[in-house]
């Protein structure tokens, strides 16, 4: 009977697994500036952040090889500020670039399947 119990509520207990990895950071939107030589990312991002165990923690540039150009690492939760619009700068572009990915991560699931695709004009 236990063995059987066990069996039932096992996928049970899974669920808030599931549900977590469900709650991946979503790129709401995506500036990007010319600045020189190099380029300024402005991201927009909205994550159900619950507190320091669990919030958007970061946001990369990504080539179109998905090669990583640079990281904007996030450092504390955003709990009252969604969605919120974090910047970074000094980013170099590989010459003749005319498309970039942006992809976020999460503190719990790590990085996002969604990738957004920004042209650089």
């Amino acid at each position: 009977m236990k063995k059987h119990l066990l069996m039932i509520l096992a996928p049970l207990m899974a669920l808030p697994a599931l549900v977590a990895l469900a709650d991946a950071p979503k790129i709401e939107a995506v500036t990007a500036t010319p600045s020189g030589a190099a380029w300024r990312f402005d991201v927009t991002l909205s994550h159900p952040d619950t507190g320091w165990d669990h919030y958007a923690d970061g946001w990369r540039v990504l080539d179109m090889q998905g090669n990583a150009l640079a990281l904007r690492v996030l450092t504390h939760p955003h709990e009252q500020e969604q969605p919120f619009t974090r910047s970074l700068s000094g980013v170099l572009v590989p010459a003749g670039t005319t498309q970039v990915q942006i992809q976020a991560r999460c503190l719990i699931d790590g990085w996002g399947e969604d990738l957004f695709v920004v042209d650089l004009k």
